[in-house]
């Protein structure tokens, strides 16, 4: 079964963590439908929204391999709703 998800992410340090984390996005491009990035410059962080379809296990392996890089914060947001 099916969800539909949104990833957040916050890139407290972006140039030492934005490589790794467009490396691990790219090996799941199969789930994900839309990204959304906003560079806060004057603030020294990136905004990344991430809308994903898949299953629970490929969303949570995701979430978790995103949370997993060092300065990257990130929350998800899992509808109950299947697909």
């Amino acid at each position: 079964m099916k969800k539909i998800a949104v990833i957040s992410a916050i890139l407290e340090e972006p140039e030492k963590s934005q490589h790794k984390f467009n490396e691990t996005i790219s090996s799941f491009k199969g789930i994900i439908k839309g990204r959304m990035g906003i560079p806060c410059e004057t603030e020294g962080v990136s905004v990344i929204c991430i809308v994903v379809v898949g299953n629970l296990d490929d969303i949570n392996n995701l979430t978790g391999k995103l949370g997993n890089i060092p300065n990257v914060l990130v929350k998800t947001s899992i509808s109950k709703k299947e697909l």
